[in-house]
């Protein structure tokens, strides 16, 4: 009956991992494929709304 455990818990982490992983991989993909020229288009935008914010907390550290 252990093993039945064994077996289970190793199935279920390889069918939950593979599973992620696939999501990642097929994200990737699909930006460098699809993505074009507006691939960096949110990232670009969130750094243009939020240039002049003031940090707080902690040490000033500028945002390249």
């Amino acid at each position: 009956m252990a093993q039945y455990f064994i077996d289970f818990i190793i199935t279920s982490v390889l069918i939950v991992g593979i599973t992620a992983l696939m999501g990642i991989i097929a994200n990737g993909i699909g930006e460098h494929i699809f993505g074009g020229s507006k691939r960096k288009e949110h990232v670009n935008e969130s750094k243009y709304i939020q240039s002049g914010w003031n940090l707080i907390g902690g040490k000033n550290k500028t945002i390249s």
